[in-house]
């Protein structure tokens, strides 16, 4: 799938990834490949990014709004 993580001052990345990790206001979620359409708010915390060659990536976020569609996700995040 294919992920953007914008923030107001520029796009921190974009990418095809497997699986994303989230921190969401109820608890943390993932999102994998073919999920099911989705909008949410995000709190605090840690984004967790597995690439498609396995390696790990982690941004550090203050919130923000997740979008799932169609297999790509759009993270506006602060």
């Amino acid at each position: 799938m294919f992920l953007e993580i914008i923030t107001p001052d520029k796009t921190v990345f974009t990418g095809e990834v497997g699986l994303i990790q989230l921190p969401g206001i109820d608890g943390s979620f993932e999102i994998l490949n073919n999920h099911a359409p989705l909008i949410s708010v995000l709190k605090k915390g840690k984004i967790k990014i597995k690439k498609k060659d396995k390696n790990l990536h982690y941004f550090e976020i203050n919130g923000g709004i997740i979008e799932v569609l169609k297999n790509k996700v759009l993270i506006l995040a602060e």
